[in-house]
């Protein structure tokens, strides 16, 4: 699968619906273009993943040790709220209100497409989140990506 980028802006219907924005649906894998699964964020937001992906992840985390507490306190708050979700006739999808609740979405939404996955924000939200921006985001780059840039001191991954 291609990886996913893009910033989309749109509005939710009377009844929670949205239209996947043609851009993001042509980087979908034709498999993944109908089928998808939506939970909590790690932040205040929803994620949709492409079904194929969202197996993918299963699958890790279904590998975790599970008498391990921690483990388990994370399976439970990960898969918590996740739900499937398919397109409509009018390529819409139908977002579960407890979720929208969760990420106080109400009517103005961005999905930020990256990696695999798809943000699902609420508007003032997200602009809000974006203002907050790193005061030095030249050093969060180095301090996140100097570990495998090859400079001194990182470590070089092939």
């Amino acid at each position: 699968m291609a990886q996913l980028i893009g910033e989309y802006e749109g509005k939710l219907d009377a009844k929670g619906r949205f239209v996947l924005p043609s851009g993001l649906k042509k980087q979908l894998m034709p498999g993944d273009q109908e089928r998808f699964v939506i939970n909590r964020g790690f932040e205040k937001n929803l994620t949709l993943y492409p079904d194929s992906e969202w197996q993918k992840i299963s699958r890790e985390i279904n590998a975790l040790n599970l008498y391990n507490k921690k483990n388990r306190e994370f399976v439970r708050y990960f898969f918590r709220g996740a739900s499937e979700l398919t397109t409509d006739s009018t390529n819409r999808l139908l977002l579960p209100k407890a979720l929208m609740e969760y990420a106080g979405i109400s009517k103005d939404i961005v999905l930020f497409a990256y990696g695999q996955r798809i943000e699902i924000w609420a508007r003032d939200l997200y602009e809000q989140m974006m203002r907050n921006e790193p005061e030095d985001f030249s050093a969060l780059a180095e301090e996140v990506m100097g570990r495998i840039s090859g400079e001194p001191g990182g470590e070089h991954v092939p």
